[in-house]
């Protein structure tokens, strides 16, 4: 019988062996990561280049792919076939054999020797099988074409015309070049993105997601609808650092989405409330799934001016989203959670020492203005003392359960890793031939220099290019491709960026492909097509804020404080109207005419006073408009209410 049960399994390394050993790979990638950050390697008297500790971390990360990752999507892993192990030793030596001789070998690309070009050509071929595995057939498509372009240029008609690379020159430049798979991504990647998964795994193992959970629902649980609340809050907050908007919801959606659906919300609602808010953790500071570090290094500026430009429209978002909830559970008369289901105050005072890690992790970040990956380390190391001392619910984390951290992270990372290692292909592509500029220059052409022409596409071209990609990926796509056209024609850089991360990230709840939505639709057994609809609609903000914050700076914080503080307020009005005319109810049912003024004078109050000339009156119209429609819609409500007494 055993022998049977061996040759069914397969000839192979059995889970026995092959679990341990991606263990111990992924505990020593994130060590790496640790020692770079704190410099450990200076105490040494050790001097390596950035890229000879790039190429060290996918030393762990490929052949961890290899072996957790079957080469069917969708497939079981129990036995590794010896075809993957040798995959993952083959590939495990060519960055190895990168690490160890960059220093010679770096100045040896353009004569193109073999000990260049061979290792070059394992490490983009292996990089891009684990990508597939990772992330499926659509950032591998885009890469391969790409290369394509490299390598046959000549043939492409007008503009886009490039010079052919040759072959070898092209395998040993993204192998060893900074400005390939060991450039910019993998730079933010291996270093701030490992330290805030590490700090995100912590935050889980020692109940520190319990907690916000437990505080989300003594906070909102008294209120209508609070199960959706309680998800709005929870999963914008770990989507921040989560760095996908599919694992968040996966995270957080396997808990709040039976509540919400319990609470009465038909299921397709219950999912898309809960993508469109784990989505949104990826656009809400401070970590901002990781966009914002790379943002800040692309742009050549503090990492605090990212931030401060996307707080105001994540705000807003997240008000618009909140306000929905709110109207949808007064319109379906959900009532607030049963009182036996709210947790003891007492009970989650206790985990209140959580807060300190992120006060920590803030204080360091913009009043010390340390690196964000030594930030977050010394976070953790609060997180730690002050859970192993203190421990939340009882239950205190063992120093065994805080090293099993390690190797979480290690495996938490090597998707973004692939990603960014592959997305530096993309940047060398666009470095090496040219084709930059080229995009650039037919964008804005197509676009006929017209900003508003120019935005419309760039918002399509964005959301297709995002489909079915992972945040970091689809944020290094959008700035190398579509952000500098926009620069181009005159766009405030960071409002650039900002414009082309809002509509990248839409797509993960734009059908046809909305990969977040149909993540929680499967959550949920909901119709995936309904679930993005109506995900769309409780996400609509984010496809109207990008474009005021474009034309108007004063909603991402540049301009007087008195226009800031006018074009805050005055947007938080427009989102309250337009949100009520999406929800088809204020203080009761609208009709379809109050409706179309809800949003009418909505719309008008979202613009910016300084939008375009003439645009204070619009603003004006909008607010006061929208003010006298609410003061008549209560009293409505008022009367309706005493009539029924």
């Amino acid at each position: 019988m055993a022998a049977m049960d061996q040759r069914k399994a397969g000839f192979g390394l059995p889970p026995s062996v092959w679990r341990p050993i991606s263990n111990v790979l992924a505990a020593l990638m994130t060590l790496t990561a640790i020692g770079w950050a704190l410099s450990v390697n200076r105490y040494f008297g050790l001097g390596l280049y950035p890229q000879q500790f790039f190429a060290a971390m996918l030393v762990f990360v490929l052949p961890i792919a290899y072996l957790t990752l079957p080469a069917r999507q969708g497939a079981t892993r129990e036995t590794v076939p010896l075809y993957d192990v040798a995959l993952g030793l083959l590939s495990m030596a060519a960055f190895a054999f990168i690490a160890v001789g960059y220093p010679d070998l770096v100045l040896m690309i353009f004569s193109r020797p073999l000990e260049v070009w061979l290792p070059g050509l394992i490490a983009i071929a292996l990089t891009l099988e684990a990508l597939r595995r990772a992330t499926g057939w659509a950032l591998v498509i885009i890469i391969a074409v790409f290369i394509l372009y490299a390598l046959f240029g000549d043939i492409f008609p007008g503009r886009l015309q490039g010079r052919p690379q040759n072959w070898q020159l092209l395998s040993g430049y993204m192998a060893f070049d900074s400005n390939g798979i060991l450039g910019l991504p993998m730079s933010i990647a291996s270093t701030v993105v490992v330290a805030f998964i590490l700090f995100g795994v912590l935050l889980n193992l020692t109940g520190g997601s319990h907690f916000f959970t437990d505080a989300a629902i003594i906070g909102m649980g008294r209120y209508r609808g609070g199960s959706m609340k309680i998800a709005v809050l929870a999963s914008g907050l770990f989507g921040s650092i989560s760095g996908s908007a599919v694992a968040n919801v996966v995270g957080t959606g396997v808990v709040t989405i039976p509540m919400i659906k319990r609470d009465g919300y038909p299921g397709h609602k219950a999912a898309a409330i809960e993508a469109v808010a784990s989505t949104g953790g990826q656009l809400m500071p401070p970590v901002m799934g990781a966009s914002a570090f790379l943002m800040a290094e692309f742009l050549a500026v503090p990492y605090s001016s990212i931030v401060l430009a996307a707080l105001v429209p994540a705000i807003l978002y997240y008000i618009a989203l909140f306000i929905q909830a709110d109207l949808e559970a007064a319109k379906l008369g959900i009532r607030a959670i049963p009182k036996e289901d709210i947790p003891d105050r007492r009970k989650v005072l206790v985990g209140v020492h959580f807060v300190l890690a992120f006060a920590v992790l803030i204080y360091l970040l913009f009043w010390q203005r340390y690196q964000p990956e030594r930030a977050a380390l010394w976070s953790a190391v609060v997180l730690i003392a002050t859970s192993l001392a203190i421990g939340y619910d009882g239950v205190r984390p063992s120093v065994r359960t805080v090293f099993s951290a390690l190797s979480r992270t290690g495996h938490g990372v090597v998707e973004i890793l692939l990603i960014s290692a592959a997305s530096g292909i993309v940047i060398g592509v666009l470095n090496v031939t040219g084709l930059s500029f080229n995009l650039t220059y037919a964008l804005v052409q197509i676009g006929g220099g017209s900003a508003v022409i120019l935005l419309a596409l760039s918002a399509i071209v964005c959301i297709v290019l995002g489909m079915g990609l992972p945040t970091l990926g689809v944020y290094v796509l959008l700035a190398a491709l579509v952000a500098p056209a926009l620069i181009q024609v005159g766009i405030e850089p960071i409002a650039a960026h900002l414009y082309v991360l809002y509509f990248g990230m839409m797509s993960m709840i734009t059908p046809p492909i909305a990969l977040a939505a149909f993540a929680a639709a499967s959550i949920a057994k909901s119709p995936s097509m309904a679930t993005g609809w109506a995900a769309m609609r409780f996400g609509w903000s984010a496809y109207v804020i990008p474009v005021l914050f474009v034309f108007s700076p004063t909603l991402i914080l540049i301009g007087a404080p008195l226009e800031i503080a006018i074009a805050l307020i005055t947007a938080i009005v427009g989102v309250w109207l337009v949100s009520s005319a999406l929800a088809g109810y204020f203080s009761q049912r609208l009709s379809r005419g109050k409706r179309w003024l809800f949003a009418t004078f909505g719309l008008l109050a979202l613009v910016p006073a300084g939008m375009f000339e003439g645009a204070i009156y619009s603003d004006a119209i909008g607010v006061l408009g929208g003010i006298v429609l609410m003061g008549a819609e209560l009293r409505r409500g008022r009367a309706t209410a005493e009539a029924q007494v």
